[in-house]
C-alpha cells in the first residue's frame, strides 16, 4: 500500500510539471547570400560594365562568354579574341585585379565555340618573422577556365552549353595548416533570341531576349573538415530593343534582372526552455522544480530553412526560403538599365544603373563607357559611380578591355 501511495504522488507530481520551448530570434542575422568565389560574378569587360553589368541580352560581343554564350552564332565576325584588365580596390592597393582573355570561333552558320581564362589576384602579401628574417611573399589567387558550344536551332534563336573549372587558393603556407586549393566544376546553361530587323513608321528595330542559368556544380570546401560552401549559381534574364534610325546611328535599350539561385540564410535564435511547476500556467524560466537547469541551445532556426542541402536542392528552394516570405525573395532580385549610342560601328557611348536591395547586398550604381574601333581593333573603357551608401571595391576606378576581331564581316546578320 505504501508504494503504491508513492507511485500516485509521483504521477501527480509528473503531470503538473510541463515544459514549454520558445526560440528568441536573433536580430542581427544578416539576411545577405554569401558564396564561394564570388570573383566570377564581377564583370570582366568595359562594355558591359559601361551599361550597369549586364550583358545575358546585348548583342554578341567577344566577351558573351562571361553573360551568355549562345549569342556566339550571331556574331558577324568569324573569330575574335578579347582582353581586359580590372583594378579592383584601386583606392587601397595597386596589386589587386581581375584579369580575363576570351577566345570564340564561329564554326559555321549554325554554330559557335569559345575559351576563356579569368584570374583574380589579391596581390603580395608579405610575412615577416623579425627584422633579420627573409621575408616570405604569398599570392593568393582564384581563377577559372571556360569552354562553352553554341547552336542555332533556328535563325532568330540559339542555345549554349559551358563548362568551367573553377579555383580558389587563399590559403597562406606558415599560417594556414591546410593549404591545399579549392576546386570544383560548374556548368552553364543559355538562351538567345533576336529577331528580324522590323520598320516601324519612323525606325527600324530590333528585339532581343536572353536567359543564363550559371555555376551550376557541386558545392565545395576551402579546407579539409570546414564548411561546405555553394558556387555563386546565377539565374540572369534580359530583354532589350534597338531603335536603329539610319545605316550610321543606333540606340540599344537592355534591361536584366538576376538572381543568385543559393539558398537565404534562415533566422536563427537561441532554444529556450520553460517549466510550469505546479500546473497553474505561468512558466518558470532556467530551472525545474528539483532546482535543475533547463537546457539552452544556440544557433536553432527561428524562421527559414536550413542551408545544410545539396546544390540541386538548393537552386530549387532558394525561390521559396526568404524568412521574410515572397516580398524578401523579390528584394533578392537585382536589376540593371542600360543604353548603347553606336556610330557607324566606330563609335559608342554607353550608360548604366544596377540596383540591389539594402537588405541584400546594398551595390547601387551608375556606370558609363565608351568605345572605339579602329581597323580590326576595339577599345572599350568604362567608369563606376556609386550610389549606396556601401562603399564599392569598384568606385572611381577605370576598366578598359581590348577586341581583335579576325575575318570581320564574313557572316551577314544585321
Amino acid at each position: 500500500m505504501k508504494n503504491q501511495l508513492l507511485f500516485l504522488l509521483a504521477l501527480v507530481a509528473i503531470i503538473n510539471v510541463s515544459a514549454q520551448t520558445t526560440i528568441i530570434p536573433n536580430p542581427n542575422d544578416s539576411r545577405v547570400i554569401t558564396t564561394g568565389m564570388p570573383f566570377v560574378l564581377i564583370a570582366p569587360d568595359a562594355r558591359a560594365a559601361g551599361m550597369g553589368d549586364m550583358g545575358v541580352a546585348t548583342s554578341v560581343d567577344a566577351f558573351s562568354q562571361q553573360w551568355n554564350s549562345s549569342k556566339y552564332v550571331f556574331s558577324e565576325t568569324k573569330s575574335g579574341i578579347g582582353v581586359s584588365y580590372t583594378p579592383y580596390l584601386s583606392k587601397l592597393v595597386n596589386d589587386i585585379f581581375l584579369g580575363n582573355v576570351t577566345y570564340f570561333n564561329r564554326l559555321d552558320e549554325r554554330s559557335a565555340f569559345a575559351v576563356s581564362f579569368k584570374y583574380f589576384s589579391l596581390g603580395d602579401i608579405e610575412f615577416v618573422a623579425d627584422e633579420f628574417a627573409t621575408p616570405l611573399i604569398q599570392r593568393p589567387n582564384e581563377l577559372t577556365i571556360d569552354a562553352s558550344y553554341a547552336l542555332r536551332l533556328s535563325d532568330q534563336y540559339a542555345m549554349s552549353v559551358a563548362m568551367r573549372y573553377l579555383r580558389s587558393d587563399l590559403r597562406l603556407d606558415g599560417v594556414d595548416g591546410d593549404t591545399t586549393p579549392a576546386g570544383t566544376f560548374g556548368v552553364d546553361i543559355s538562351g538567345y533570341y533576336q529577331s528580324e530587323e522590323e520598320v516601324y513608321s519612323d525606325f527600324n528595330g530590333r528585339w532581343r531576349a536572353g536567359w543564363a542559368i550559371q555555376n551550376i556544380g557541386p558545392k565545395f570546401k576551402y579546407d579539409q573538415g570546414g564548411y561546405e560552401n555553394f558556387q555563386p549559381t546565377n539565374l540572369r534574364l534580359g530583354g532589350g530593343f534597338d531603335f536603329i534610325f539610319d545605316q550610321y546611328n543606333t540606340i540599344a535599350v537592355t534591361a536584366e534582372f538576376a538572381k543568385l539561385l543559393v539558398p537565404t540564410p534562415p533566422i536563427l535564435g537561441t532554444e529556450y526552455e520553460y517549466v510550469d511547476n505546479n500546473g497553474n500556467g505561468v512558466y518558470d524560466e532556467g530551472v525545474d522544480d528539483l532546482g535543475n537547469q533547463v537546457s539552452e541551445t544556440n544557433g536553432v532556426i527561428y524562421k527559414g530553412k536550413s542551408q545544410d542541402v545539396s546544390f540541386l536542392s538548393g537552386i530549387f528552394q532558394s525561390f521559396g526560403d526568404a524568412p521574410g516570405g515572397f516580398s524578401e525573395e523579390l528584394k533578392e532580385f537585382t536589376w540593371a538599365l542600360g543604353a548603347e549610342y553606336r556610330y557607324q560601328d566606330s563609335f559608342a557611348f554607353r550608360a548604366g544603373y544596377f540596383n540591389e536591395s539594402e537588405e541584400k547586398g546594398a551595390r547601387k550604381f551608375m556606370a558609363l563607357g565608351a568605345g572605339f574601333k579602329a581597323n580590326i581593333i576595339n577599345i572599350d573603357l568604362s567608369y563606376l559611380f556609386s550610389t549606396s551608401k556601401v562603399q564599392s571595391p569598384l568606385e572611381n576606378t577605370l576598366r578598359f578591355s581590348l577586341t581583335f576581331n579576325i575575318g570581320s564581316g564574313e557572316y551577314m546578320e544585321y
